[in-house]
């Protein structure tokens, strides 16, 4: 069995450091954890293929920027043979307080670029989430501005801060499923 993470973000180091690469970071810190040693471009992303247990766990990184990232997921899902199920994918939240990871499975794209174009590409929503919350933006700063806004000092720590929870609550699906997930991390506080 195959399954995929695929953290939704933007290429390039003008974005590396912004609220809508949270889903890059997890799976950044996840291919460090699972010592990833060889990321290859493919499909329109960066991919690694790992080990957990007896399962190939392909990181995926679409390169294609944010609002075209479901193509590139879709083609790695057929060329790994992923069911739609097996799909984890990491993204960033405005609708959820900052530092805030939940857990979702299927449900629609709010207004996601990147969900929209993966739900435009799968005509699907059948997809396990880690929703990674960056609040909502300040005044009547529109929202796409605010999540591509660089993050610097303290903002940027405090961003920093829940990315390790991300993983954990993927690792958490991969290792529990997604019910036990939903149990754990959307319980808190």
């Amino acid at each position: 069995m195959t399954r995929m993470i695929a953290g939704l973000g933007n290429p390039g180091p003008e974005y590396e450091k912004t609220r809508h690469n949270a889903g890059f970071l997890v799976v950044d810190l996840l291919g460090e954890n699972f010592r990833a040693s060889y990321w290859k471009d493919e499909a329109g992303a960066l991919t690694a293929v790992v080990r957990m247990g007896d399962e190939d766990i392909v990181l995926c990184k679409p390169q294609t920027f944010m609002n075209l990232s479901g193509k590139a997921i879709v083609r790695l899902l057929d060329r790994y043979d992923v069911a739609i199920e097996d799909l984890i994918v990491v993204h960033d939240e405005i609708d959820l307080g900052p530092e805030t990871v939940r857990v979702k499975k299927d449900g629609g794209h709010g207004g996601h670029n990147g969900l929209r174009s993966l739900h435009d590409s799968l005509d699907s929503d059948a997809y396990q989430r880690v929703r990674m919350g960056v609040g909502r933006p300040p005044g009547r700063m529109e929202a796409a501005d605010y999540v591509l806004q660089p993050l610097k000092g303290t903002s940027w720590d405090d961003f920093e801060s829940m990315i390790p929870t991300g993983a954990q609550a993927v690792l958490h699906v991969l290792e529990h499923g997604i019910d036990s997930a939903m149990q754990e991390f959307n319980a808190k506080e």
